[in-house]
């Protein structure tokens, strides 16, 4: 499908996984190794973490704000994780698309549902780990989670996991540049299909007829 113009429309890619899974690590390398992929930078109500810096990481918004949004129809999907709002913008991500960038979303599954329902064409990329064990662990590494918040991330994660099936691919985290290898292979296989070469396709053939 091409954009106005006849410009190659970009593809959307969702990634998933529960917390502790270490999905953000795996995705800005993965941005880092696929060229003409980039990372969709969502919206939050949250406050910053150490670190962080708005308009890089997230695009750190007011609980009133975010809502605000919500009702004018702003966001391609959003969802309340941990008692905050995260989204990502409908302009931005169309904005993008239609002048050829492929990009990454990670988000939860209650969101990858909505872009199913919204975004025709997206490609849904679960990331698996390993073990329960793992997760807790990874989760339990982190010194700003506190023993209540652990057991709700990983009764999340367990809810989480049993959706991996909605998704058109699974790949298993528990070596990270195995995991990102696949995921490149991935991209790389979906920019190939036959309906994202047809124009390509149809050049060649006409060569043929000269």
């Amino acid at each position: 499908m091409s954009s106005s113009g006849g410009r190659q429309r970009g593809l959307l890619f969702v990634v998933s996984a529960p917390s502790g899974t270490g999905k953000t690590t795996v995705v800005e390398r993965l941005v880092r190794v696929c060229p003409g992929l980039e990372q969709s930078r969502s919206y939050t109500s949250r406050d910053a973490r150490a670190g962080e810096i708005d308009g890089v990481d997230y695009n750190f918004v007011s609980r009133a704000a975010f809502e605000a949004m919500i009702a004018r129809g702003d966001f391609l999907e959003w969802a309340e994780v941990f008692g905050h709002l995260y989204g990502t913008g409908q302009r931005e991500t169309e904005a993008r698309l239609a002048a050829g960038t492929d990009l990454v979303l990670v988000i939860d599954v209650q969101g990858a549902r909505q872009v199913r329902r919204r975004a025709e064409g997206s490609v849904g990329i679960f990331v698996l780990p390993p073990s329960r064990d793992a997760v807790e662990r990874r989760l339990r590494g982190r010194s700003r989670e506190g023993e209540a918040e652990v057991s709700q991330r990983l009764a999340t994660a367990s809810a989480e996991v049993a959706a991996a099936g909605e998704y058109d691919y699974v790949v298993v985290n528990d070596d990270l540049e195995a995991c990102v290898a696949q995921i490149a292979a991935i991209v790389s296989a979906e920019r190939v299909r036959l309906n994202r070469q047809a124009a390509v396709i149809q050049n060649i053939l006409n060569t043929f007829r000269q």
